[in-house]
């Protein structure tokens, strides 16, 4: 499109307009409605509904604006006798076959062709034929389907195949035997595909979790931010009666535009399970007991008071907010102890000290879409991340050339330029295969160790390739993901990418794995950091040492740690073992009955005030939504009295404010650096015979909140449970899938079904992580034997 300008009139208005511009965006910018059903300003122009039309001078009949390019002095009418008269026949149309079923339709009171209706419609049809009726199609747990009421916009079908990148909803049939579905019966499975709820302008999309569940003038809608991966997403949280009913998008063009994902809209069931702590408990004598809170904290306070506070150790959810972390950071060296952590599924801290402030985007989010390389090390971007991942498609649609290095094929829903899928024993030479080509390009001088390395590392046209994508680019950017940070030789994976960014004068960046990582590190609620980034002059142990070292008492926040952490079995027997555990949690598992002492009620995301500060630096605050479930407060206010039960100083704060004042004067000026940012020094590998163990987290199974919304499990994004291998390995195995194998780690065996899945390497197993049926194997990756 033309940057030149023109000038157009619209309802006897000069407007300067764009040449080429689409005469609905000037109107739109202009603040002049013009009604619409197809058009959405994020999709393509289809020109299907023609509600849009309007009268332009010297034009024979009205023209749709959507579809209309303004030309210097155009003269346009929206609400004259001609355009009005066009509007309310398209409006006529489309009510011949639209059902009366205004009174138990969901979308009733915030429905688009209601609304219109009121405006073009008329009081009495003139057609007399019976209505069609189509049959509703199941689409998955997510989304209910009524497709008598659509009206062919397909602003559903356009998102999938612009928005989701996959095309799974489309039109078959033609005029009013046109029918919206999948090609065959199907579940809808983009991690985006919620959106077309909100999308849609009838009621022939509506959210399955929330049908018949309120009416949409008894709701309340208040702002939120979402509380799972490090973006933090803008949300609109509807209320009726203090409980949340519904989460949609709220718009924020620098962080998600006006998309969310289906995690962060439908984790709310999850708020409501059954599995909510509803009042303080301690267990005597093996029994548990309900207790009011004076008589838990006090318990909390005497119990304390008898063990070696430097022996104490705290693990805390990086999704719990600025306010919580910085408390709990306080409580805890208040106590003695710098021994809190919640890197949960890092295992490789070896290089902290020289890791940056907190783990930076290495831009803004915006700009990964303006990308024209790029290369993921360690990540499914695209279940982790959504929106980020919806950023990096937008940059292939324009060209940008992004390749992978993973330990599992996962499909990224655009085209990759180059992918290499290896063991992650091989992840680390992979890297440096391709380090080496650029040192060998530009006779580049590297500490001497890395050299060695790079020697013995065969080089193929694969990692050629990656190396001239990213230095040929003047825009590029190296990423380490989830899969990365939870490698064991997670030192080496980043003293290696920071090499290939620097040679390459790329951006060097982490996508990071839950919505408050980045307030963990700057809050201070690593064992090594203080608050602000500066070195803790008695450091304590990381996760994986606290678990080894068996400490005497354990704080546990937001967190199941058998299911969240690296090595679940190493924290289940610790946590069992230790002589104390006291967890602020939302929820009560069997396993926490088991390993836990004291049980205090935490109010959850919706239920408390706080702040996020994701993965690019903006920090976000934000308010409770909804009233706590039962005798549950927010963990910021447990930890504020538990300070003055401890007799600890600085703990009289009155609101989540006053620890939000301190926390960001304690944190000064936010300024990311990620480059230079590693040790230098790289681990040798690890011995790893025979079959390798590969975890990844399903993005429906990232926490205790999603792990309890119903919908969300009932989705194929969660932890199943199941031994994932490719059909090479099956038939070695003399496997097949359904029947159960026998999985031994460590000193542990396990039986677990088997599911055949060809993105695994050879010799190579996938388990989910965050299935109680795998934590008695212990480490997420390492050694492990099959057999039948």
């Amino acid at each position: 499109m033309s940057d030149e300008h023109i000038l157009i009139e619209v309802d006897g208005k000069e407007l300067s307009a764009r040449r080429g511009q689409m005469l609905i965006e000037v109107t739109d910018a202009n603040d002049i409605y013009v009604p619409r059903f197809c058009y959405h300003n994020k999709l393509t122009v289809a020109a299907n509904c023609r509600m849009c039309l309007v009268e332009v001078e010297k034009a024979p009949k009205a023209l749709p604006a959507c579809a209309t390019p303004v030309m210097e002095g155009m003269i346009v009418r929206t609400r004259s006798k001609a355009a009005v008269e066009a509007q309310k026949a398209i409006m006529e149309f489309l009510l011949i076959n639209h059902p009366l079923d205004c009174p138990i339709c969901d979308q009733g009171g915030e429905c688009e062709l209601q609304d219109l209706a009121m405006g073009y419609g008329q009081d009495v049809s003139r057609y007399q034929e019976k209505k069609r009726v189509v049959k509703d199609k199941n689409i998955g747990p997510l989304i209910q389907t009524d497709l008598t009421r659509c009206i062919h916009c397909t602003r559903c079908v356009r998102f999938g195949e612009e928005i989701a990148g996959l095309r799974e909803l489309g039109a078959t049939g033609r005029g009013e035997n046109m029918t919206i579905g999948t090609y065959i019966e199907k579940s809808v499975e983009s991690e985006l595909s919620g959106n077309v709820i909100d999308l849609c302008p009838v009621g022939a999309l509506t959210s399955k979790p929330f049908r018949y569940s309120a009416r949409t003038w008894e709701l309340v809608q208040r702002d939120a931010i979402a509380p799972h991966d490090s973006v933090g997403s803008n949300l609109h949280v509807h209320v009726k009666s203090d409980r949340v009913k519904r989460v949609v998008p709220a718009n924020n063009e620098a962080i998600n535009e006006v998309w969310i994902s289906d995690r962060d809209r439908f984790s709310y069931e999850g708020i409501y399970s059954e599995d909510r702590l509803q009042s303080p408990m301690i267990k005597r004598d093996g029994e548990w007991q309900d207790v009011d809170w004076e008589i838990a904290l006090q318990e909390v306070r005497n119990r304390l008071g008898k063990i070696n506070t430097s022996a104490l150790g705290s693990i805390a959810s990086p999704s719990s907010t600025l306010e919580e972390l910085y408390l709990l950071q306080k409580l805890m060296r208040g106590l003695g102890s710098s021994n809190i952590d919640t890197r949960l599924r890092q295992v490789d801290t070896s290089d902290q000290d020289n890791a940056p402030v907190f783990p930076h985007l290495g831009s803004s989010i915006t700009e990964l879409e303006n990308i024209n390389a790029g290369l993921l090390i360690g990540s499914h971007v695209r279940k982790e991340q959504p929106i980020l991942n919806h950023r990096l498609r937008k940059s292939t649609l324009k060209g940008a050339r992004i390749s992978v290095i993973n330990p599992v094929d996962y499909d990224l829903n655009y085209d990759l330029a180059n992918k290499i899928i290896v063991s992650p024993a091989a992840m680390v030479n992979e890297l440096a295969a391709i380090v080496k080509v650029i040192v060998d390009n530009n006779n580049a001088s590297l500490p001497g160790n890395v050299v060695s390395l790079l020697n013995g590392v065969p080089v193929t046209d694969t990692h050629r390739a990656i190396a001239e994508s990213l230095q040929d680019a003047d825009n590029a950017v190296v990423l380490l993901g989830n899969t990365a940070m939870a490698h064991p030789r997670f030192s080496s994976l980043r003293t290696l990418a920071g090499l290939l960014a620097e040679l390459t004068n790329c951006r060097f960046g982490y996508l990071a794995e839950a919505a408050n990582t980045s307030g963990a590190w700057l809050s201070g609620a690593v064992p090594h950091r203080l608050p602000g980034g500066q070195p803790d002059p008695e450091p304590g142990k990381p996760i994986a040492d606290m678990f080894v070292d068996n400490m005497d008492a354990y704080l546990l926040l937001n967190v199941e740690p058998e299911l969240d952490c690296w090595n679940g079995n190493d924290a289940l027997q610790a946590l069992k073992k230790c002589g104390l555990v006291i967890a602020l949690t939302a929820y009560r598992s069997e396993a926490m009955n088991d390993y836990a002492d004291i049980l205090l009620p935490a109010s959850v995301f919706a239920e408390t005030s706080g702040t996020y500060i994701n993965v690019a630096g903006d920090v976000q605050t934000f308010t409770g939504v909804a009233a706590p479930v039962g005798e549950s407060r927010p963990a910021w206010k447990i930890l504020r009295v538990l300070g003055n039960y401890l007799d600890l100083q600085g703990f009289d704060y009155v609101s989540s404010t006053d620890v939000l004042t301190e926390a960001m004067g304690a944190i000064g000026n936010i300024q990311p650096d990620n480059m230079g940012k590693w040790s230098g020094t790289l681990r040798e590998p690890d011995s790893v015979q025979g079959m390798q163990r590969i975890s990844d987290v399903p993005m429906n199974a990232i926490d205790p909140v999603c792990r309890r919304a119903k919908a969300l499990q009932a989705t194929s994004d969660v932890a199943d449970g199941m031994l994932h291998i490719n059909t090479t390995t099956a038939e070695s195995l003399k496997l097949s899938a359904g029947v159960e194998a026998s999985v031994q780690q460590d000193d542990t065996t396990v039986r677990l079904p088997v599911s055949i899945d060809d993105r695994v390497p050879d010799n190579c197993v996938l388990i989910h992580s965050g299935h109680p049926k795998q934590v008695g194997l212990g480490a997420s990756f390492g050694a492990i034997k099959v057999s039948g």
